[in-house]
């Protein structure tokens, strides 16, 4: 079976982190997209291909076939494990029979010229004496090793000959689910080839039956409602975002929770392809779940102003929720003060950490041996940036106890 023995660059991890979000919040803001999009399906087909995925996009049938020869895969790659599971154990019996044979053979090497030897002692003592005493007992060790000897060279010699074709079946059982899940995988593939060459027709026939790509008329009223409705859902998405220097921040936090959350598509890529390679190609990757698991790290950290501006946090608000918006406001203002502890320690913290692990050069204790500093970073932009929404948050309390119209 192919392997996949790739550790992805540190450059291309943050790259990825960087580039994609912008990309997705470009994409987001185009509004409605019609039709079906060829490069959409080649994203399909690069990320999902090997399920069919591309093909059902377009509903194509055909990507039926993909996932019972894909499933095929996965059972051919669980009995080579255990086949291989079965070699392994085979194989240890197998060297332990032949290292027990070695030593007893090496052992009864030359054990009758010994016990001729010591029988012609004992004949040659003296009746009665300490030195027949002392041959008798040498003579009766040497029977004895001699006889627990045998009886292990023996019970190796049998342990071999049961291991030993234990170990040859185990091992033409896994090269056979091996070579099995290997034609089937290039079976995938050389589809995947024909696809890709396919894509753009299969592309055209999907909306040629959808009536996509048939020019059609859309009434005026319905256009403007439509319109309408695009910039309702523009305007809601900033309806947390205020006027001035407030705004400002507040449009800093929206942003900011807005760039990070597009890094949970990110994990599904990335936890695909590991999926795909530990069970298709029987190739763990060694980055795959710690940069995701420093990535949503990250992520939260970052995106603490942005629930804080949303008002995401989770909360026992049973009377909260009760007062008018100056109770609550008074009350936000009475107990920010604690906000205030966390936010700044939040930030001390943070900044302390980066500065210590900038320095020293810092790197993750696997294989993959990624910097740290990046990571430790991120706490004291997270504490800045909860810091600043807790400011913004204040003003906006006291303007609403100050003015009533005001916010």
């Amino acid at each position: 079976m192919p392997s996949i023995s790739f550790d992805l660059p540190h450059w291309v991890f943050w790259s990825v982190l960087v580039v994609f979000p912008l990309i997705a919040m470009a994409m987001a803001r185009r509004g409605r997209v019609r039709g079906y999009s060829l490069a959409v399906a080649y994203l399909i087909w690069a990320t999902g291909g090997i399920l069919g995925l591309h093909r059902l996009y377009l509903r194509n049938l055909w990507g039926l076939l993909y996932l019972p020869v894909f499933v095929a895969i996965l059972f051919a790659n669980a009995e080579g494990r255990e086949a291989r599971n079965v070699q392994s154990d085979a194989a240890n019996i197998v060297r332990s029979a032949e290292s027990s044979a070695i030593r007893a053979r090496d052992r009864l090497l030359g054990a009758d010229a010994r016990l001729a030897e010591l029988e012609a002692r004992l004949e040659a003592a003296e009746p009665d004496s300490f030195s027949e005493m002392r041959a008798e007992r040498a003579l009766e060790r040497e029977r004895t090793a001699v006889e627990e000897w045998t009886e292990r060279l023996a019970e190796a010699e049998e342990r071999l000959q049961t291991a030993r074709p234990a170990l040859e079946e185990a091992t033409a059982a896994r090269r056979f689910w091996s070579e099995t899940a290997r034609w089937l995988l290039y079976a995938i593939l050389a589809a995947l080839v024909v696809d890709a060459a396919l894509l753009p027709r299969l592309t055209r026939r999907a909306g040629t039956i959808a009536g996509d790509y048939e020019p059609s008329v859309v009434e005026p009223d319905a256009q403007a409602r439509i319109e309408a409705l695009e910039a309702e859902r523009l305007r809601g998405d900033f309806r947390h975002v205020g006027r001035g220097w407030i705004g400002a921040i507040e449009r800093l936090s929206f942003y900011s929770g807005e760039f990070v959350s597009y890094w949970a598509i990110i994990a599904v890529f990335v936890y695909y392809f590991e999926v795909v390679a530990r069970y298709v190609f029987n190739s763990p990757s060694n980055w795959a779940h710690e940069g995701m698991f420093l990535m949503f790290g990250m992520q939260y950290l970052i995106a603490g102003a942005y629930a804080m501006l949303t008002e995401s946090h989770v909360r026992v608000d049973i009377f909260y929720a009760r007062w008018s918006p100056r109770g609550r406001a008074l009350v936000d203002l009475l107990t920010s003060i604690f906000f205030f502890i966390f936010a700044g320690t939040l930030l001390a913290t943070g900044w302390i950490f980066a500065m210590d692990a900038t320095r020293v050069g810092e790197i993750s204790f696997s294989e993959w041996a990624i910097p740290y500093w990046p990571f430790k970073w991120a706490i004291a932009v997270g504490g800045l940036l909860l810091l600043l929404q807790g400011i913004a948050k204040m003003a906006r309390d006291v303007q609403l106890l100050i003015s009533p119209r005001a916010g």
